[in-house]
């Protein structure tokens, strides 16, 4: 369990197990169509996502932690570097906010998933998925 296998699936939006298959339907958070549906399963390792009806209630608390750490960074710039008025600064927080608010859904969820999934990399190469596939659909 490296840190750093969880930081490249949550930044790349791609599955805990494999690495390979995309966690959402869409690569653009951005997009109001379908950027932050959610895919049921992996594509490659047929790992399902939600584990349990509400399992991604939990990704609320990683959002609130996401959402505070960025607090704490324009704090900091501002005491140390920015010292700018009380209102300017509150404007940028909440603004900031609210346009990363997709990407801090799609993160909080993958790390969310993160927390109780981890890389195999014997799913990335193709023999055990071929095996576990022949096991799914016999």
């Amino acid at each position: 369990m490296l840190i750093a296998d969880k930081i490249y699936s949550t930044v790349a939006n791609k599955c805990p197990r494999c690495h390979s298959g995309k966690m959402f339907e869409n690569n653009n958070p951005y997009n109001f169509s379908n950027g932050l549906k959610m895919k049921e399963s992996c594509d490659h390792c047929h790992l399902t996502y939600e584990r349990e009806p509400g399992f991604f209630f939990g990704a609320m608390y990683v959002s609130y932690a996401l959402f505070a750490g960025l607090f704490i960074l324009w704090f900091v710039a501002d005491a140390l570097w920015l010292h700018l008025d009380s209102m300017v600064l509150v404007s940028l927080v909440a603004a900031s906010m609210l346009i990363l608010v997709p990407v801090s859904f799609r993160w909080a969820r993958s790390l969310w998933l993160n927390f109780f999934v981890s890389f195999d990399k014997s799913y990335k190469s193709d023999s055990k998925v071929k095996n576990n596939n022949k096991i799914i659909s016999g």
